[in-house]
């Protein structure tokens, strides 16, 4: 794992906040997702004198707190899971204890089990809560969930979207604009894969195929991209955690090869080969991609499709790779063969992708951005944060400031 500080952040000048992170799951058992965003900000933060602690759930928990980095991870048995929810007895407790030597707590929404425990206890310090997706997949607990979580959204002092596309299309959101604000996720730098490996990789797999990473999750689109493998001919490369269920994998064709996991520098070769990226997801539970910000960071053309979240605000259609309509395999083929036919087009749509990591998705830019709301909640500790607007260093404004920077055409839009 990479632990080096986040670089382009001062130690001058700064006053010490301690943050609790309060999430479902983390190191070292998982590192995906937004246990990945909680591990960046924690990091980024940590040369600016943010003492970080993070709570989460796992299935065989350390009895002492985790030296994660530069930060703290405290694990709490995961008794059972119910719904993709992990439940415990134990946490509230641990919770309550973390709260007494914190000074902000951030919530990373969604998981049920945190907001119960923050309505249950009604912590005395500011609240955060990053609403990283909404609820997609259970929509008949969702009825029975919906008054809690709109009382936890209600209660805490402020709301942190991921892309201006979320806040669009999240109808849930819409309802607390005032005290929303948008800090799109942040990579660090990537580190060049060494020669040998991308060597390796050409022999294994060859060069200027079609990349995919991730785990196949019902959300992914995985048979779509199947399908379109088949159409097109086009080599492609799937690479990530969990195996294929069995109904895709009796439809694998032979111009497709799956990989299974693989670490940070096999996925880099594997990415410095490729001609382009593709992130088949089709349903809103892809909230934002950061597997594409990973292609981006690469110099990779993206392919993806118009789902209305984050993925839009990544790779923007026809600047850093092209979008298709979700469920479409024949669309997802031919921005596949374009690509294929036309490789000065990859390679243009990747330089432009690499120029707009740089602008909008930098780790620092990130952590800078949070920073500034965990200064102004301790400055404003105990009162609601209400509509108060941030800016600097990251891409950072309040629902409101969004709605009037779409109209005036300044804000990118998807595809």
């Amino acid at each position: 794992m990479v632990t080096r500080s986040c670089r382009g952040i001062s130690r001058s000048g700064f006053t010490p906040v301690r943050v609790l992170h309060v999430y479902k799951a983390y190191l070292p058992e998982n590192f995906t997702g937004v246990p990945r965003v909680i591990w960046e900000i924690s990091e980024c933060l940590a040369s600016k004198g943010v003492k970080s602690d993070v709570l989460c759930l796992a299935r065989a928990p350390s009895r002492h707190p985790v030296k994660t980095g530069s930060h703290f991870t405290h694990q709490v048995r995961q008794m059972l899971e119910i719904a993709s929810t992990g439940l415990s007895f134990s946490v509230l407790g641990k919770f309550s204890s973390l709260l007494r030597s914190a000074d902000v707590v951030h919530y990373h929404f969604p998981w049920p089990l945190a907001d119960l425990m923050h309505v249950a206890i009604r912590p005395e310090i500011p609240s955060l809560v990053t609403y990283h997706s909404d609820v997609v997949n259970q929509r008949y607990l969702l009825h029975l969930y919906r008054p809690l979580m709109h009382r936890f959204l209600r209660s805490v002092d402020h709301v942190v979207a991921t892309s201006p596309q979320y806040v669009s299309t999240s109808s849930v959101l819409q309802a607390y604009a005032e005290k929303t604000s948008v800090i799109p996720i942040g990579l660090r730098e990537r580190e060049e894969p060494p020669f040998s490996l991308v060597t390796k990789w050409r022999e294994l797999v060859g060069k200027d195929f079609f990349l995919f990473v991730g785990a196949p999750r019902y959300y992914k689109g995985v048979p779509f991209l199947l399908d379109a493998a088949s159409a097109s001919g086009l080599p492609v490369v799937l690479i990530g955690d969990g195996e294929l269920p069995w109904k895709f994998r009796r439809s694998i064709p032979g111009n497709v090869k799956v990989i299974g996991r693989v670490s940070d520098a096999d996925r880099e070769a594997l990415l410095s080969l490729c001609r382009a990226f593709v992130l088949p997801s089709h349903l809103r539970s892809e909230a934002f991609g950061v597997a594409l910000l990973e292609a981006a960071r690469a110099s990779r053309a993206m392919i993806s499709c118009e789902i209305g979240t984050g993925t839009s605000y990544v790779n923007v259609n026809g600047e850093t790779g092209l979008i298709v309509a979700p469920r479409d395999a024949d669309g997802l083929a031919k921005a596949m063969s374009s690509l294929a036919c036309d490789p000065d087009l990859a390679a243009r749509l990747g330089r432009q992708a690499r120029i707009r990591f740089e602008s909008l998705f930098r780790a620092e830019k990130m952590g800078e951005a949070y920073l500034k709301i965990y200064r102004m909640l301790r400055g404003r500790r105990g009162s609601q944060a209400g509509g108060r607007q941030f800016s600097g260093g990251s891409e950072v404004f309040s629902l409101r400031d969004h709605a009037a920077r779409a109209s005036a055409g300044d804000v990118d839009s998807a595809a």
